[in-house]
């Protein structure tokens, strides 16, 4: 079985465990992402094609990574006219992994990860910053005055 999902402004052909890179989505590597808008899912003459999407479907997938995709350069130069313009862009892809494509309302096994996780991450680095404030901060030592050098008479 087969699904068409829709994912950052493209469309891809997907099955299970499929790994593809996709415009970047939020989430860090392990959890469980869900794609909602399915366009089209089944197999041959059986597929069922949405308007525009098809209800009840559901396609999870597990982030394998975030990365950047290769530098693009956008390059314009005038001719004759002593001007030119350089530009660089690299875009942010997630790499993941299709888990299941589901119908029919159907709910994934795997549940995405827990989000109070990540506030307990985040209440652990405000402490550790809180308390590199609250140091009393060490001050240097003065410097020695450089010698004066003996004038020659």
């Amino acid at each position: 079985m087969f699904a068409v999902i829709k994912t950052g402004g493209k469309q891809y052909r997907v099955a299970a465990n499929d790994l593809l890179k996709v415009e970047k989505v939020s989430g860090a590597a392990g959890d469980i992402v869900e794609f909602a808008e399915v366009l089209m899912v089944g197999e041959g003459a059986s597929a069922t094609i949405g308007a525009p999407v098809v209800e009840g479907a559901l396609v999870t997938a597990e982030v394998v990574e975030q990365g950047r995709g290769r530098k693009v350069i956008a390059f314009k130069k005038r001719r004759r006219q002593n001007s030119k313009r350089t530009r660089g862009h690299r875009q942010e892809l997630t790499t993941i992994r299709i888990s299941e494509i589901l119908t029919g309302g159907a709910k994934p096994s795997k549940k995405a990860a827990a989000k109070p996780a990540a506030k307990k991450d985040e209440a652990v680095k405000a402490e550790a910053a809180e308390a590199t404030e609250a140091a009393p901060k060490a001050k240097a030592a003065p410097k020695k005055a450089a010698p004066k050098a003996k004038s020659a008479e």
